[in-house]
């Protein structure tokens, strides 16, 4: 073991533990591995480390130099350092302007950190010195094996790296003993800072020099690669300029000519490079810029192309909104946005589910069936607020135009893309949510069927190439997520109701419209007013009055625009001084609303012949018809009144059929039907009716007129009735409940095969009801009917 002398550190500049031991200060470097032999300048900020070189400089300016693991961090502590550091000697030290020191230090030799003495205003530390081995004498032929190789490849290092002075070159081959060739070499070479690290923390001579052999040989082998990418780029860089000199010489020639504009390609060609087409796409933007190109500026062709062009470049070829879909925050927000619907909201966060999971692009299509006003279109943009995605909407009503979705053809003046392709522009990304607003109300004419372009848009299997009349190239919308919506779907083409998936909203309760409107419509509505909630207060039982009297809806659309009339009345009392804060009851709505527009439906329960009450279902929601029948003498005609519709008139005379059938039974003359009209009526007879569902309480009451027997008057009935009287089940179940509720019917006639949908109404619907479920005519009879 060989003493500190021998190493040129003196016991008075190092606090000597023993030979083998030392004491000093120790400063942190990032980024830069101080190697024995070494001279190197350092730039030194950080408090603690002007102290540590503060402190050597007073002994004789000797400090211990270790490299940070992360080179990013500020404050290092005793873990972020490495062990192995280099005992140096401050060379020079220089003092800046701004507080820093620039310094020069020569490392002399290794040393392992064995323990931190001082951490607070600067390291100091205790280390163990490693001595060099003993001096080469050149007869170890591995070593010099190894020596030579090490020299042989920093040649070719240096012919690959033209930055070196050629003394370097010259001052490393002049160089006898390996451990000093391994450490100068290392520092010339451009390393990452953990590779010289591994380095100087290989200790034989040996070691070192195996070390630094593969170290070379993988440098000179990236070196190579870079010189022939230089090599590439050079050469393109002049092919570049050689075709920078010939543009700008024929846009000179064209600015002569008058013949187009080069920037205006120029520009269009950038634009194509920034965005990620498709080859086919790419080759039909190129063929428009090279025909663009050849046209005169002033010609009426050139004018086309660039309305092409523009177009083609603006649509979202590959650009996208959030892709990931958080199941629980939609299903947050729209619990926010929307009171009620539970089982059309639980359906479409399954929706959201499977697209989520699904690796597959290809997901059915949803409609959303339902009466106006009751969320078609904000459940739409409540999806597209939960993904954080645009939100895109087109209404259908009313196109004819089969080129409305597909757009025309170039050939026609003044043609352009179709709505389809144009919302994508507008939307800006290619994955936007895009609602097909009134799907059923598209027609079609001579000029084409728009239901029928459709199908290419919402089919799965088809629309990740649609293709627009106008751009001639496919588009892929199979990343946008399409929701249709629609009042009924008996007029949707079935092919196309055939593509989506049905989600009716049935409408809403009393119950779920005043909270809607305690939730939602009251605070918009005075927000939009500038009035605040203390200035309106609007009781609960005035808005069941609204509800009943003022509005006859299964939304909650009217519902707002009579809460609106009221606020606009006492928006002018307080403008004028004569109200500061108003209270809306029971009692003072008509004040504000005038006379009421509906009567409450209530049912009369007394008993009646010639009259059973039957449970309707529209678009305004439920309510209770009562049909009359009555017999007068007459040649055997059947008179229909009351705005029935052909499907309605078809379930009467099934429904007189039957009876006929059962004249024996129900003791009725065999020629009652020769020598009597039957004239069947349906109250409001200004407002429409239509649908099967009147047939048993058609043939019900035309029994009881027949007969002259009373009907009970308790019961309320819906179903659809065959000639052998079978009773078939019927829609809007839910829906006519409320009216019967509503009425104050708590007796119900319901067919058999609709118990099983009784399941998804909720319990409080049910509640005090008592149902019936029947399968034939004879049972509504046996039941209803009253003897004489």
């Amino acid at each position: 073991m060989k003493d500190l002398e021998s190493v040129k550190i003196s016991s008075s500049d190092i606090e000597k533990i023993n030979e083998d031991y030392i004491e000093l200060p120790l400063l942190a470097s990032r980024g830069v591995i101080v190697f024995p032999h070494m001279v190197i300048p350092l730039l030194v900020g950080r408090d603690k480390s002007i102290e540590a070189l503060e402190k050597a400089m007073l002994q004789d300016k000797k400090i211990l130099i270790a490299a940070q693991k992360d080179e990013t961090l500020e404050e290092p502590v005793e873990s972020d350092l490495y062990t192995i550091g280099t005992v140096t000697e401050v060379k020079q030290l220089v003092k800046l302007p701004n507080g820093m020191i620039k310094v020069i230090v020569e490392g002399i030799q290794r040393a392992k950190i064995i323990d931190f003495l001082k951490t607070d205003q600067y390291f100091k530390v205790k280390a163990e010195l490693y001595y060099e081995e003993e001096i080469y004498n050149g007869e170890d032929y591995e070593i010099e094996a190894l020596m030579r190789t090490v020299i042989d490849y920093f040649k070719e290092y240096v012919k690959y790296n033209r930055n070196f002075p050629a003394e370097t070159m010259v001052s490393v081959i002049n160089i006898e003993d390996p451990g000093r060739l391994a450490d100068i070499t290392a520092s010339n070479l451009e390393l990452k800072y953990k590779v010289e690290q591994q380095l100087l923390e290989a200790f034989s001579d040996k070691d070192r020099l195996e070390l630094l052999i593969k170290i070379i040989k993988k440098e000179i082998e990236i070196l190579k690669i870079e010189n022939d990418i230089n090599e590439k780029v050079k050469d393109q860089v002049e092919k570049t300029q050689k075709e920078y000199f010939l543009k700008e010489k024929l846009k000179v020639i064209k600015d002569e000519l008058d013949e187009g504009d080069i920037d205006e390609i120029e520009n269009y060609k950038k634009e194509m490079q920034n965005i990620e087409l498709p080859e086919e796409v790419k080759e039909k933007i190129e063929k428009e810029i090279n025909k663009l190109n050849k046209t005169p500026s002033m010609s009426p062709e050139s004018t086309v192309i660039r309305n092409y062009l523009d177009c083609i470049l603006e649509l979202p070829w590959d650009r996208e909104k959030n892709t990931e879909i958080n199941i629980k925050e939609a299903e947050k927000i729209l619990e926010e946005d929307h009171y009620g619907l539970e089982d059309v909201k639980e359906r479409i966060i399954e929706y959201l589910a499977v697209r989520k999971i699904s690796k597959k692009k290809k997901s059915p299509i949803l409609c959303l069936v339902g009466a106006p006003g009751v969320g078609k279109t904000s459940l739409g943009r409540s999806v597209a607020r939960a993904l954080e995605r645009d939100f895109v909407r087109m209404s259908l009503g009313g196109i004819r135009d089969e080129a409305e979705i597909r757009g025309h053809r170039r050939t026609y003046i003044g043609s352009r893309p179709g709505r389809i392709i144009n919302s994508m522009r507008d939307a800006g990304s290619k994955n936007p949510i895009f609602l097909l607003d009134e799907v059923d109300k598209m027609s079609a004419d001579f000029r084409g069927d728009p239901a029928s372009a459709l199908l290419e848009v919402l089919d799965p299997e088809q629309n990740n190439e649609f293709t627009d009349h106008y751009l001639e190239v496919p588009f892929d919308l199979s990343d946008v997520l399409f929701i249709t919506t629609a009042n009924v779907t008996t007029t949707i083409p079935a092919p196309l109701l055939d593509r989506m998936e049905v989600i009716e909203l049935p409408g809403y309760t009393e119950d779920e419209k005043v909270k809607i409107a305690e939730r939602h419509l009251i605070p918009r509505i005075l927000q939009e007013h500038g009035l605040g909630e203390a200035q309106i207060n609007i009781s609960n039982n005035a808005l069941y009055k609204i509800i009943r009297n003022y509005t006859r809806e299964a939304g909650v659309r009217n519902l707002e625009r009579e809460i609106s009339a009221i606020v606009r009345k006492i928006s002018k009392e307080i403008v004028e001084g004569r109200e500061k804060k108003a209270r809306i009851t029971k009692r003072n709505v008509d004040k504000y609303l005038g006379v009421r527009k509906f009567k409450y439906e209530v049912a009369k329960k007394e008993n009646r012949i010639g009259v059973a009450t039957g449970l309707a279902y529209n678009q305004a929601g439920g309510d209770i018809l009562d049909i009359e029948v009555a017999v007068v003498p007459g040649k055997g005609e059947v008179i229909l009144t009351g705005s029935l519709g052909e499907v309605m008139q078809e379930s009467a005379k099934a429904a007189l059929s039957y009876i006929r059938s059962k004249s024996k039974k129900l003791k009725l003359k065999k020629d009652f039907h020769e020598n009597y009209d039957i004239h069947i009526h349906v109250p409001q007879g200004a407002v429409p009716k239509d649908g099967p569902s009147a047939g048993i309480t058609i043939a019900l009451a035309s029994a009881s007129a027949l007969t002259k027997r009373k009907v009970k008057g308790n019961y309320a009935m819906t179903g659809e009735i065959s000639l052998r009287g079978r009773v078939l089940p019927v829609g809007g179940i839910k829906t006519k409940i409320l009216a019967a509720k509503r009425a104050g019917i708590n007796k119900i006639v319901l067919p058999q095969e609709n118990k099983e949908s009784m399941s998804e109404i909720q319990n409080y619907l049910k509640k005090d009801l008592k149902i019936t479920y029947v399968e034939h005519m004879d049972e509504v009879i046996d039941l209803l009917l009253l003897e004489e």
